[in-house]
């Protein structure tokens, strides 16, 4: 039980420090003041939550991890978003950012949200997949033969077609 209340401190400090830094803080102090709010921004925000919030609570439930460095997934979490993207929490995060950015109509926050996919991207390609190759390798070599990197159309063809089967 000890275990389980640290591990939740932990998944809550790290949603805390690191997507509410990027997703909240930072867009908080670029977006421009006096600004009327459009919408449109905010549920294209809300969803982007919403999708970050799933990939949070499946990497606490599914992987019994964090989305910290610190604290990672034990294993390959191919369950709730992740059966439609290998990153669907850094597609959630980007919607946030677009959603800011369409919120203020901020050309400065559209460039911060660019600016974050690029990073996204290249984490992803130098850092997250050759660790998951070292760490969880028929796994991860399973997953990613399966679920595409970013946008998970085809997988998300394949559940239905095979929902129809079933």
């Amino acid at each position: 039980m000890a275990h389980v209340t640290g591990l939740f401190w932990r998944a809550l400090a790290a949603f805390l420090i690191l997507p509410a830094t990027i997703g909240l803080v930072i867009p908080w102090l670029l977006a421009p003041p006096g600004v009327p709010i459009h919408a449109t921004g905010i549920f294209i925000l809300i969803a982007g939550s919403l999708l970050l919030l799933s990939c949070v609570r499946e990497f606490y439930v599914a992987g019994r991890g964090t989305l910290a460095p610190w604290a990672p997934p034990r294993q390959v979490v191919t369950s709730g978003p992740y059966r439609f993207s290998r990153n669907p929490m850094y597609i959630g995060v980007v919607l946030v950012l677009v959603g800011w950015a369409i919120a203020f109509q901020s050309a400065t926050l559209g460039i911060y949200a660019a600016c974050i996919t690029i990073a996204f991207h290249l984490r992803v390609l130098t850092y997250e997949e050759p660790w998951l190759m070292r760490t969880h390798e028929r796994e991860w070599l399973a997953y990613r033969a399966r679920v595409p990197r970013w946008l998970g159309w085809r997988a998300m063809r394949r559940i239905k077609d095979s929902e129809r089967t079933t």
